[in-house]
């Protein structure tokens, strides 16, 4: 496969340089913490239970992106697909505690998971109250008696936003812990992947697949999904992946739920559309209303080409937290 191209400078300051050009589009409203590769606001209210959210860069907006009004309040950054150090977690969150603890977001993966637990540790050891929520949205990368094996894919967003507002509602960790839980536990996600996206210091594939394939199930960094097949069209795809996602939770006949279409990197808003006719058309037929609908780039994999369908279910508690205004580079509600 040949090389990708990239609009960069020197690759090792790739991270750097993506940090310090979405803090000059804040305008003010966030801050690089001097050393280290995590972003914070600037302006953080005292008596909040602080929102820490992180992972690999390479998947922007997410996750630095999702930093803002009712959202994140920072996040630690680490290398291309590559989680933070713990060091850098435990730096922010010295600084986002203020009385009230912090609450640990983030996709459940090996690096991720043993870095912030270190942080954690040292957390605890320095006399911060720390809670971890681990996103475990992807219903192709274990069964459901093993949810906990599951990958965070872009079912992130809707957890974020829900643990961005009622951390902002609610000044006990405890509080915010469970109903981010809960949000959690009401997502379903499965992506599919049509082309490689790229490693920025090298320009190599993340992963191989034949012009005429796909991979339905497949991870953000090329992790197996659950079948290689013959391209297809938007349709019959779009079917084999939301069966998936609506008997794993599952949804049912008068559910309400929100729902993501999300862009793994360079797909076209015209076929995210005309997924989104088609997930309409499923939901519909199965008596599932749509509260919301999400489409856009959320979490991606540079230019990897393909997407993610999201669910999440509502109840009353969580829909008035969705409700919530928010306002970030990566994602805006009104």
């Amino acid at each position: 496969m040949k090389k990708a191209k990239k609009i960069i400078n020197n690759p090792r300051n790739v991270v750097p340089e993506l940090l310090e050009g979405l803090v000059k589009a804040s305008h003010g409203k966030i801050k690089k913490l001097e050393g280290i590769s995590a972003l914070v606001k600037t302006q953080l209210s005292e008596g909040k239970v602080g929102l820490l959210i992180g992972g690999g860069s390479g998947h922007e907006p997410l996750f630095p992106g999702f930093i803002g009004e009712n959202m994140a309040d920072g996040a630690a950054c680490g290398h291309i697909f590559a989680a933070p150090t713990p060091d850098v977690i435990f730096e922010v969150t010295k600084v986002l505690d203020k009385g009230k603890g912090v609450l640990y977001l983030y996709g459940n993966y090996a690096g991720d998971n043993l870095n912030f637990d270190i942080a954690a540790e040292m957390a605890q050891d320095n006399g911060i109250d720390v809670k971890t929520v681990r996103v475990w949205d992807d219903v192709a990368s274990a069964p459901f008696d093993k949810i906990k094996d599951r990958r965070g894919i872009a079912g992130d967003l809707f957890v974020i936003k829900i643990a961005g507002a009622v951390s902002v509602e609610k000044d006990n960790l405890e509080e915010v812990f469970r109903v981010t839980t809960k949000a959690r536990d009401n997502i379903r996600s499965m992506g599919v992947s049509v082309a490689a996206g790229s490693i920025p210091e090298t320009g190599e594939p993340t992963f191989e697949l034949p012009d005429d394939e796909i991979e339905i199930g497949m991870g953000l960094h090329g992790e197996p999904g659950v079948s290689r097949e013959k391209m297809i069209a938007a349709n019959p795809l779009v079917d084999k992946m939301i069966e998936k996602i609506i008997i794993d939770l599952p949804f049912k006949q008068d559910d309400e739920v929100c729902l993501l279409i999300n862009d793994l990197g360079s797909t076209t808003m015209m076929e995210l559309l005309i997924v989104n006719r088609r997930v309409f058309q499923i939901l519909q037929n199965k008596k599932i209303k749509v509260y919301d609908t999400v489409i856009g780039s959320f979490c991606t994999c540079q230019e990897m080409a393909g997407f993610s369908i999201t669910l999440m279910k509502l109840d009353d508690e969580l829909t008035q937290y969705y409700n919530y205004p928010a306002n970030s580079i990566g994602f805006k509600k009104l």
